[in-house]
Parts: structure tokens; sequence; C-alpha cells
């Protein structure tokens, strides 16, 4: 059956929230990647993330979006039974074609560094490991929580 790429809708969320839990090395918040939170991130960032499907079927999907000045690709996954037949190769290039008509010039992915099938991928379409950079995170609340504490 012929594979469809199609722009993710807010409908698609069940089967790619699905998808997303079922696969080892995909990182989720439950608060971030519910319902609400991907209908805000598709929302703000529209044209941008794509599903694959075969039949009615979602077999891949990517989340994408941007900052105004870089894009940034979340949650690839493809379903490990429609691997090696270039889905995944298909909806990056797909965002990242979103991504420069909209006028980003460069993306970046997270990976988790012990995640060496992802890594492969990632290398295989040309993707390059930095090591000049590192990721660094803080929960917002705390920084609500610190300023309310200030005043």
């Amino acid at each position: 059956m012929a594979i469809e790429i199609r722009e993710m809708t807010i409908r698609d969320f069940d089967q790619v929230s699905a998808l997303w839990k079922s696969m080892e090395g995909v990182g989720l918040d439950p608060e971030i990647d519910s319902r609400a939170g991907v209908k805000r991130f598709l929302f703000r960032n529209r044209s941008l993330s794509f599903v694959a499907l075969e039949g009615k079927e979602i077999v891949a999907a990517a989340l994408c979006g941007t900052d105004g000045r870089r894009g940034y690709l979340h949650h690839l996954a493809v379903k490990p039974s429609r691997r090696r037949r270039n889905i995944g190769r298909g909806l990056v290039d797909r965002c990242l074609s979103a991504l420069k008509k909209d006028g980003i010039n460069k993306c970046h992915i997270f990976v988790f560094a012990k995640n060496h099938q992802a890594i492969g991928f990632w290398k295989k379409i040309g993707w390059s490991v930095r090591k000049d950079l590192f990721i660094m995170s803080r929960p917002i609340r705390e920084i609500v929580v610190s300023a309310l504490l200030l005043t």
C-alpha cells in the first residue's frame, strides 16, 4: 500500500500519541505532550508537522516548529515494521521544506545520547552531532515561584 504524507492535525493526536508512546527513545512530557499541549504547538507552528499514513493508519509522525530563527524537529517516530522505506526521511524532508518556505535556514533536533539507533539515522541523512553545545533545561514553574518570592 502507498504511503501518503500530509499535515498533522489535532484529529491525529490519539494515533500519534500512541505511536510516540510505543517508541523506545522518544521522551514525552505528560503536560507538554498532552492533547492540549500538542494542539497549542500545532496552532503556533501551522503547516510544519506531518504524518505518514498507510491507508487510514498513521505509521510515522514528525512534530516540527520554529522560534522564528531556527527550526526544531521533535518526536520523529516510524513504526518499526515500516522502517527502511524512507518514510522517516520523507517526513524530515517535508518538515525542512516547510521551514525553508517560512524563511528558516537551520534546524535542530534533540536526541538522547544513548539512542544510538536514532543517532545513526540522523547521521545517515546528513545531520551532524554538535560537540560545542550542551542543552540545558529548567522548568518555568520554578522561575515563576522564585520571582514571586522576590516581591
